[in-house]
């Protein structure tokens, strides 16, 4: 039996956007792929009060992923999802999460996979730590972008369900 609360007014999604990099970290090279989540979040109505930079290391991605967690409904990472012996954000986000969402990175791959056969390679996860949302989206704009856009219509009716205020069919 499903208990129903009753929405009485839009909530704004609270959302915060970590890119993993060791060159942009350093500064090196400039973040692009974080203001590009962050503008398409924006741009469906999220709020990004957050958009910060760690190097590809597991201790700082899975700080801040708690810390985080704390204050935001949504977390998105971008970078660290390859196969490369830096590439730790999957297993850094696994650490900290209660639960798995498989299907947003099924979802992710599948339609990356219909551009380019390297989507196959992703490594990205999703999941549950205590109401928030946290999302892995590849490292590299196009990469992050394109997996942002294929689960961006769920994210909404996701966090409204750990929320405890999604209507159901």
């Amino acid at each position: 039996m499903h208990i129903l609360v009753p929405v009485t007014g839009k909530e704004v999604v609270k959302a915060a956007v970590l890119t993993v990099s060791d060159r942009a970290s350093a500064g090196a090279m400039e973040d692009l792929s974080g203001p590009a989540v962050a503008k398409l979040l924006e741009g469906a109505g999220f709020e990004v009060a957050a958009l910060d930079i760690v190097p590809d290391d597991g201790a700082r991605i899975a700080a801040w992923l708690k810390a985080r967690a704390r204050a935001f409904d949504l977390l998105l990472t971008s970078g660290g999802t390859g196969l490369a012996a830096r590439d730790v954000t999957p297993e850094a986000t696994a650490g900290v999460l209660d639960y798995e969402v498989p299907g947003l990175a099924e979802l992710m791959r599948q339609k990356g996979f219909e551009k380019t056969p390297m989507a196959a390679l992703s490594r990205s996860r999703a999941g549950v730590r205590g109401r928030t949302l946290i999302v892995n989206l590849p490292g590299s704009v196009k990469g992050a972008t394109e997996s942002l856009e294929a689960v961006l219509p769920l994210l909404e009716h996701a966090v409204d369900q750990l929320r405890g205020r999604a209507k159901h069919a």
